[in-house]
């Protein structure tokens, strides 16, 4: 009989933590002002706009990637995972306008090219300044390849 008990304690015992733990809050992403960086530093834009969720490495490790509903990709694998060739137009084309294709990343990653605009009075330079950020950023991108 005790070892009837006993099992049923611990069905008791493992529901309950489950339960607990499935009522714990999912963690939440806040809003925060895009602080500026220099148009010229990829690795300074990398730490600023994109380690939050890819993490320092590249690996999709960053402090948000929790709050996400789909994990950050391992940006160190891009290379890797296009025949060992960077993929810098695509790269450049995710970061300036967006994922085309939900399906092949999250459609939470925020378009970089419209948030870059904001950091400048709208302008032809503005716009060249985007460019220059996003191929910075692109260059950096690509150092981090294994």
């Amino acid at each position: 009989m005790s070892k009837h008990l006993t099992v049923l304690f611990l069905a008791v015992v493992a529901t309950a933590a489950f339960y607990a733990i499935a009522q714990q809050p999912a963690p939440k992403l806040k809003d925060a002002p895009l602080p500026q960086t220099s148009p010229a530093s990829g690795q300074q834009m990398y730490a600023s706009y994109c380690a939050s969720c890819h993490g320092a490495q590249g690996q999709g490790n960053g402090p948000a990637a929790a709050a996400l509903k789909t994990h950050p990709a391992d940006l160190t694998l891009l290379a890797k995972n296009n025949g060992g060739v960077f993929p810098s137009a695509h790269v450049t084309s995710v970061l300036r306008f967006g994922q085309e294709n939900p399906a092949h990343g999250s459609s939470e990653m925020p378009i970089w090219g419209d948030l870059m605009l904001t950091m400048n009075p709208p302008s032809p330079s503005g716009s060249m300044q985007v460019r220059q950020r996003i191929s910075n950023l692109t260059d950096y991108l690509k150092t981090l390849q294994r």
